[in-house]
């Protein structure tokens, strides 16, 4: 138990903060400010800042799980200068997250097959980049038979089942755990350009009508549509958590 929760917690936590870190490098070359990124779970307070750089904060929080980060400044909880930026950076922005994720499993993968097969750079370099093919290809069947009602609740895994797999990939060795963290940071980067609300795909989708209507959308109707995709994606994590406790019990 305590492998399994804190090998969720390093991994979901590296996972989370390389995601923001493609947030992070894509709106500093937009121009667009970001004002804080914090290591640990959005919520919870903030107990210290490491160092500032330019207008950002780099924060730690509370609880140490993932990470975040932030347009707003004090006093402008809107974030004027992200939402006031062209509709190609803020879909840059958008997208910078879920490619860090992809090309980090990548190199993730390189030494876990290093690990695993024993083999020359050059093979861990294919195998790595055939893996990463073969679970992006996976990771959209996947969601493709969930949308054609081919698919249950099942396919998808919660805290609980992640912090499961991860206790068993650290058991079984770095390699192992290496691999498996490169699957959960494929799998975050691709669910993350859903077009649902509150997740990047969804602001994409914002940004997208947006520019067919050649005018932005209001502040309110942004926060309405995202307190929305938070509702439901609270709602669904329930749902998938509850799952996974039925599935450890039988």
């Amino acid at each position: 138990m305590i492998v399994s929760v804190l090998a969720f917690i390093i991994v979901m936590s590296l996972v989370v903060l390389v995601h923001e870190f493609g947030h992070f490098l894509a709106a500093r070359k937009a121009g667009v400010p970001v004002y804080e990124f914090s290591v640990g779970f959005p919520f919870s307070p903030r107990i210290a800042t490491l160092y500032r750089h330019k207008e950002t904060e780099f924060t730690l929080r509370l609880l140490p799980l993932g990470g975040f980060v932030s347009f707003s400044a004090d006093g402008d909880e809107d974030a004027h200068k992200l939402f006031g930026a062209s509709p190609l950076s803020r879909a840059s922005i958008m997208v910078g997250g879920p490619l860090f994720n992809v090309v980090f499993a990548y190199l993730v993968f390189i030494p876990a097959f290093l690990g695993k097969e024993g083999g020359s750079l050059l093979q861990a370099i294919q195998s790595s980049a055939h893996a990463l093919w073969m679970v992006v290809v996976g990771t959209f069947s996947m969601l493709g038979h969930l949308f054609a009602g081919q698919g249950g609740m099942e396919s998808f895994s919660g805290p609980i089942g992640i912090a499961v797999m991860a206790g068993q990939a650290a058991n079984t060795g770095l390699p192992d755990l290496l691999f498996f963290t490169g699957v959960l940071s494929i799998s975050l980067g691709i669910m993350n350009l859903m077009p649902f609300p509150g997740l990047d795909g969804g602001q994409l989708m914002l940004v997208l009508i947006e520019a067919i209507r050649n005018r932005p959308l209001g502040a309110r109707s942004y926060q309405v549509i995202n307190f929305t995709g938070i509702m439901l994606f609270i709602g669904l994590s329930i749902v998938i958590t509850w799952h996974d406790i039925l599935r450890l019990v039988s």
